[in-house]
């Protein structure tokens, strides 16, 4: 097909979109794996739900600053700049002495994995005609495959039989490579932007609303009023989180709203029940890394598979009627996996797995279609960055909860976190009615 996504016009830079999106995939599905001992080592066992946290404020940061850097000059700067970074925060993760050293490079991380997503978008929507965009977000998803069969698997047995450093050293080669593939690619493709300043107010407002939401946990520990201080914080991370969203956002208004909402409440699920369920089989089961990896890798698998057949639907199946499937998909997986957790049924949780990893891999794409469809070129940096400051404000706000509630009650906190994943793929599923782009916006 002259037209497709490997053909002599597109090649160059599906690769290259692929190899950065391999790059992510890997690290985030190796650590997961990882952490449990990491923390167990270092012990820095109540600080485990903020090493996941500090990764995804950073990234809010770097979304907003970003998708502000793409808007003026192009993808190109963002996305190299954000492989730099993090490449340095696997570095200092990897030879991390003590906890706090090891989030400290999570931050890092965070940081260079959100200017690089958004980077991405707009770089796909500046090479790519719409048409082909699903069939982009599903490869962006498929490079998930591979890092999928081998990431938590390899994980856990390098935690299990060298040490969990080179979990985070080992990646390092990998950045190296795509950067040396990236870079080239890069400078043949004229991507300009629009040069208009850098939006500071915004960007010290996505600093606001990192700092407020990594603050919160911390917060609850204060004596006597540390529940107050938290719930201050979280106010002000709301209030800061307002101006970095489209309008009506926290509404789920119809439309774009609606989509960056979703979008925020899906990846907020998945984060909360990915980070928790090898540490629940380890930790309640006895399972050793090696297979809790494994199990892990089912997800990933299942997200991958769910990606590439709402892109063999997308002339039949809308974005409205994948965003609702997906959601049903996730939310009976989660449900699914909290009762084979608190069972000790592991097969019962590798079904529920693998829905939640199917139900994802059906929506997310078409999350992102959505965002693009229903934003003017000027502001696709914006509007992508918005949809992964959902993300990252999501996925932090919901290993908070989490945290909070092992502080208060440490045997409830994995029936919080699959609770807590259940619960916003519910809240998923009645918003994706409002998700429907309206056919003049397109």
């Amino acid at each position: 097909m002259s037209d497709g996504a490997f053909s002599a016009r597109y090649r160059v830079a599906t690769v290259g979109v692929f190899a950065l999106g391999f790059l992510i995939a890997f690290e985030a599905l190796a650590v997961t794996t990882a952490m449990p001992i990491a923390a167990r080592q270092l012990h820095g066992q109540p600080l485990y739900a903020l090493a996941f946290s500090a990764f995804a404020a950073a990234g809010v940061i770097a979304n907003v600053a970003g998708g502000a850097w793409c808007d003026r000059s192009g993808p190109k700067p963002a996305l190299v700049a954000g492989v730099a970074l993090f490449a340095v925060g696997l570095l200092v993760a990897g030879t991390a002495p003590g906890m706090p050293v090891l989030i400290a490079g999570r931050v890092l991380q965070g940081g260079g994995a959100g200017a690089i997503g958004v980077a991405l978008y707009v770089l796909v929507a500046r090479v790519y005609p719409e048409g082909l965009h699903p069939r982009i977000f599903a490869l962006l998803a498929a490079a998930w495959v591979l890092p999928s069969l081998v990431g938590p698997f390899a994980s856990g047995a390098v935690t299990q039989l060298v040490s969990w450093h080179w979990v985070f050293i080992g990646i390092i080669p990998l950045v190296a490579g795509a950067a040396a593939l990236l870079v080239p690619q890069l400078r043949s493709q004229p991507m300009p932007g629009t040069g208009g300043a850098l939006p500071v107010r915004r960007i010290l407002w996505s600093a606001v609303a990192a700092v407020a939401l990594l603050a919160i946990r911390p917060l609850v520990d204060v004596p006597r009023i540390g529940p107050v201080l938290a719930a201050v914080a979280v106010v002000a991370a709301v209030a800061a989180l307002r101006p970095l969203l489209p309008p009506g956002t926290l509404l789920a208004v119809r439309g774009l709203p609606s989509v960056v909402i979703a979008r925020g409440m899906f990846s907020a699920g998945f984060a909360a029940a990915d980070a928790y369920l090898p540490y629940s089989l380890i930790a309640l089961r006895d399972v050793s890394p090696t297979i809790a990896g494994g199990i892990a890798t089912v997800g990933a698998v299942s997200w991958a598979t769910g990606s590439e057949l709402q892109s063999r639907l997308s002339r039949r199946l809308s974005d409205r009627g994948c965003i609702g499937l997906g959601a049903a998909s996730f939310f009976t997986g989660a449900v699914v996996v909290g009762a084979g957790t608190a069972a000790g049924l592991i097969p019962v949780v590798v079904v529920g797995w693998l829905l939640a990893g199917l139900g994802i891999g059906t929506a997310f794409p078409r999350l992102s279609t959505s965002t693009l469809a229903l934003s003017a070129p000027e502001e696709r940096g914006r509007n992508s960055a918005a949809l992964q400051i959902g993300d990252g404000f999501g996925n932090g706000l919901a290993l908070t909860v989490v945290g909070i509630v092992t502080a208060f009650a440490p045997a409830a906190q994995f029936a919080g976190a699959f609770g807590l994943a259940a619960l916003l793929g519910l809240g998923v599923l009645l918003v994706a009615p409002r998700t429907a782009v309206p056919a003049l916006a397109r």
